[in-house]
């Protein structure tokens, strides 16, 4: 049996002695003097989160999606960004997806023994016809999870891009990825619970590598969610804002340029600074991959 007792996540914090003993604001304080370190951490990290991101927006471009594996609060963080992009940016549930060691029920439950089925990973990969075009990225603390390692090595044979994102250093997912993201949080204020600093970094993490494959791929325009889709009056009332703030019109304008283009919120705005129907937005954007950088600047 594998020896972990000697990995940065299992390692105790010396701060931590007679916590119990603590009053709730010095915990409180405690707690949040140690989150301090997260993005210094992250910042270390910046280059190789770089080269990820890149092979992510490359996988994009190409018709390839980005593809999370995890366990325990690891592959709930893959499956949580997975299931916010398409509200956020207007894309396929397909485009980010999220894998978790023991499949949906252990999003709410722990499932005993899920991070170590090595075949888990395999048939989960299978399931969704993995190919070279995508970008499939581990994520786990400890970064040795067998379910991950497993995982990354499959990908690797079927020609992916793999990135491996942990908070150990040298890390066994780092070495069987394409690309290693290693962010070192340290030890716990409560030994062992990665729930804590380690998985607030990959949070960080994910939402970095996405949030900017997808500016990068034109859904954000001006800082703006460009592509959300206006499933109620919140959202609805966000894209007239939008296209207000964009492009200088009236909201009572916005309203109706936003109604008689269905709530297509790129089209409004090609429509209204460009000056061309909505018909004519739509085609401009088919030629440009529906990027309205691009559509832009035509």
């Amino acid at each position: 049996m594998e020896n972990i007792s000697k990995l940065m996540t299992e390692q105790s914090n010396v701060r931590s002695n007679n916590i119990e003993t603590q009053s709730v604001k010095d915990i409180l304080i405690y707690m949040n003097d140690e989150n301090q370190m997260i993005t210094n951490a992250i910042e270390k990290c910046i280059p190789s989160i770089e080269q990820v991101t890149n092979a992510v927006i490359e996988s994009f471009e190409r018709g390839g999606r980005l593809v999370y594996i995890g366990a325990g609060t690891s592959g709930r963080l893959g499956v949580l960004d997975a299931s916010e992009c398409p509200p956020t940016f207007g894309v396929s549930p397909e485009m980010v997806v999220g894998l978790i060691a023991g499949g949906d029920t252990a999003l709410r439950n722990a499932i005993e023994g899920a991070e170590d089925d090595e075949e888990l990973a395999q048939k989960q990969l299978e399931a969704i016809h993995l190919s070279e075009k995508d970008v499939v990225i581990g994520i786990s603390a400890s970064g040795r999870t067998p379910y991950v390692v497993s995982g990354l090595i499959y990908a690797s044979q079927k020609g992916c891009f793999t990135g491996a994102i942990s908070n150990s250093p040298q890390s066994k997912i780092s070495q069987v990825a394409t690309v290693g993201v290693e962010a070192i949080t340290g030890p716990e204020v409560v030994t062992g619970s990665t729930r804590m600093k380690a998985g607030t970094a990959q949070k960080i993490i994910l939402n970095m590598i996405t949030t900017t494959a997808m500016i990068r791929i034109g859904k954000i325009f001006k800082g703006y969610m460009v592509d959300v889709q206006p499933t109620n009056q919140k959202l609805k009332q966000r894209a007239a804002t939008i296209l207000e703030k964009v492009t200088g019109i009236k909201k009572e304008e916005a309203v109706q340029m936003l109604e008689a283009t269905d709530y297509d919120l790129k089209v409004a705005i090609l429509s209204q600074i460009h000056g061309i129907t909505p018909e004519e937005s739509i085609d401009l954007l088919k030629e440009n991959h529906m990027n309205i950088v691009k559509a832009m600047k035509k």
